[in-house]
């Protein structure tokens, strides 16, 4: 049998499991070193009360026939899809419906399997740095083309983000038929304002284009003048898609469980030029290939939309947000540029001396035991920065301060 032979142009590892290794290698050779971990994004305070109580029931109602749940709606169940459609989204007096909404196993997952129902021909743009599942998806689904010397993808339209233009993706000067946005980013913490947005959906609408709005992080933004839904902005639900998380506002990493947002009014044109409803197809596409998350899981999630569970979530955005905040305002007193960290969890380094990505890294593990991500493997625009984040617990963040002090 053939294989899939785009799998092969892919380089040989992903960045988070190089990281690992490189991890793995240096605590090998030192086993005595207390490595503090605050590369990968994987959350530290544990479940809430409220979603525990509300899992332990949803196990007790597996015990018995008459509350046993088996294969549930591929689309998710009907009371978690309308909390979130009334918290999330009407409160804030955007007009989503429940049945706009598809509850996932992860934002993740949902990155890479919306690739499924635009053309494999689709033009791709997005951001350059970026998160690396955004690249190495489109290369799986054969839409990047030939990796050229440079590390870019030949058929990908790169978004540059760098320190002039706040890293930011601007709107490209040509056409393109599939765009990927995050705000706050992953990795630079960068946030678009409604201004930068209300540009993106004019572009899209005028070019016949998607958005895939990746907005994991849109519970650490609390200014109310930014934007935490691409939906904010007027048309938007012509032109966008919308994948969220609560891996990391609700800790949900080891629980998996997640949701996207495809509006009715949201469509795309077959190869005749008809319109087929994105909705329609993404439903097939969820039918077919998606079982569903589990009842438990969603059962837990449900209890994150009662008064008690919006004020658990809220503290614990509050701890990480200052973890990232201690962070930022160390690393600018130790004479580093620094981005992000005020409405993110993530902390965006640039060296001091030019130093490559990877010799930042080197130094941090060398010297100071602190594990980082180095900027590079998110994009060639993130040479010479490192990623931090503020995902670890509030006594390892001081003692890597201290460190960094």
């Amino acid at each position: 049998m053939r294989i899939n032979d785009n799998f092969e142009k892919l380089p040989e590892s992903y960045l988070f499991s190089e990281v690992a290794k490189k991890l793995a290698a240096y605590k090998s050779e030192y086993p005595e070193a207390d490595v503090i971990r605050m590369d990968i994004g994987d959350v530290t305070l544990p479940i809430v009360p409220c979603v525990i109580d509300a899992m332990h029931r949803a196990v007790d109602d597996m015990a018995q026939s008459s509350t046993f749940h088996g294969y549930g709606p591929e689309q998710g169940y009907e009371s978690l899809r309308e909390a979130i459609a009334v918290v999330d989204y009407r409160k804030r007096g955007i007009d989503i419906d429940a049945d706009d909404i598809f509850i996932s196993d992860g934002a993740k997952c949902d990155l890479g399997n919306l690739g499924d129902i635009y053309s494999t021909d689709s033009i791709v743009a997005l951001a350059d740095p970026g998160y690396p599942v955004y690249v190495d998806t489109t290369v799986m689904s054969g839409r990047a083309g030939e990796l050229l010397p440079d590390g870019h993808w030949s058929k990908i339209v790169y978004l540059d983000c760098n320190a002039e233009n706040g890293f930011k993706p601007a709107v490209p000067d040509t056409h393109v038929d599939v765009i990927i946005l995050c705000s706050p980013s992953n990795p630079t913490g960068a946030v678009m304002t409604r201004e930068e947005l209300e540009k993106w959906v004019a572009y899209a609408l005028r070019e016949k284009a998607l958005i895939i709005f990746d907005s994991a992080y849109e519970a650490f933004v609390r200014n109310p003048e930014l934007p935490r839904s691409i939906y904010e902005i007027r048309d938007a639900d012509k032109v966008a898609i919308e994948v969220r998380s609560f891996s990391k506002t609700a800790g949900f990493t080891g629980l998996r469980c997640g949701y996207t947002v495809v509006p009715k009014a949201l469509c795309g044109t077959d190869a005749e030029g008809r319109e087929v409803s994105l909705r329609k197809l993404w439903n097939r596409r969820q039918s077919t290939k998606f079982n569903g998350a589990s009842y438990i899981v969603q059962r837990g999630a449900e209890a994150l939309y009662t008064s008690e569970g919006r004020e658990a979530v809220r503290i614990n955005i509050d701890y990480y947000l200052e973890n990232a905040r201690t962070i930022r305002a160390c690393m600018q007193d130790a004479g580093f540029t620094v981005f992000g960290g005020d409405e993110s969890p993530y902390i965006w380094v640039k060296g001091k001396n030019g130093e490559s990505s990877w010799e930042l890294f080197r130094t941090m593990l060398e010297k100071y035991n602190i594990s980082c991500t180095p900027g590079v493997g998110f994009g060639s625009e993130g040479e010479g920065y490192i990623r931090l984040t503020g995902f670890n617990s509030r006594e390892n963040t001081l003692r890597a301060m201290e460190r960094i002090k």
